[in-house]
């Protein structure tokens, strides 16, 4: 399985495999907080149903497939990367 990644985290493994990241001084308390905010994020504890158009739906169905990944999970992915500010918008 090929991994995509974005400019990015094509800098970040760039720069690791190059040995320019330094390790954190505290890295027990880092790696605890990191799971942390993966385990809320990833935490689904709430229901939402909204109405959306057969077109918009067929459309989501595809582009996850595409990712390989269920739509609504790409429907929550595309919320809360717009809640937390780093959805960005193509401009044609």
């Amino acid at each position: 399985m090929k991994i995509r990644l974005d400019a990015e985290e094509k800098e970040l493994l760039e720069a690791f495999e190059a040995g320019k990241v330094a390790l954190s001084k505290n890295q027990a308390k880092e790696k605890a907080l990191a799971q942390s905010y993966a385990a809320n994020t990833l935490r689904k504890d709430r229901r939402v149903n909204i109405r959306i158009s057969d077109k918009d739906l067929h459309e989501l169905r595809i582009k996850a497939m595409e990712e390989g990944i269920p739509y609504q999970t790409l429907m929550s992915s595309v919320l809360h990367k717009f809640v937390s500010g780093r959805l960005i918008a193509k401009l044609q």
